[in-house]
Formats: structure tokens, sequence, C-alpha cells
């Protein structure tokens, strides 16, 4: 047997939506049965600006890579992190 679903009311505000799915059992509303899965391709990830200090050296290799691989050195930093990070994760817990 279907459960009988109440009305979404009307909002005035995003605050007001805000507030009432706060303290609102969304499945009293909404039928999660029949939602489908769907993708943003187009869409950035947030990012947030960080400070790193590196030695001279290290940074200077970085670059030096960089300049080979014809990419600049920040978005070569965000590679080798994604990756060591992907491979940190794989790791069984030790």
């Amino acid at each position: 047997m279907k459960k009988k679903l109440k009305p979404i009311p009307l909002f005035k505000t995003e605050d007001e939506e805000a507030r009432f799915w706060a303290t609102h059992d969304s499945t009293d509303y909404i039928d999660w049965t029949r939602s489908k899965r769907i993708e943003f391709p187009h869409l950035k990830p947030t990012t947030q600006t960080i400070t790193i200090r590196l030695p001279l050296s290290l940074l200077y290799e970085l670059k030096k890579i960089a300049n080979k691989k014809d990419v600049p050195y920040q978005s070569l930093m965000k590679v080798f992190l994604d990756e060591k990070i992907k491979e940190e994760n794989r790791r069984p817990a030790a």
C-alpha cells in the first residue's frame, strides 16, 4: 500500500524552506523510491585557497617537472596530491 504524501508547501524565501525541511521528514512529502540519480558533469568543484610553505628545492623541482609537461606547477601539484590521496585510500587500514 502506498503512503499518502502530504503536499509540499509554497515557500516565500529559501530561509523559510530551509527551516521547514530542518524540522520535517521529507518522506512524508516525497516518494524517494521514484527518485533518479542525476549527474552535473559541468559543475566545477568548490575550491579553497591555501598557503603552503615548501622548501625552495622542492618548489624548483616541481616547476621543472611542470615545465617539461607544459602545465602550470600549481595544477601539477593538485594532480600529484590527488594521486597520492587515492593511493593512500586504497591501502588497507593498519
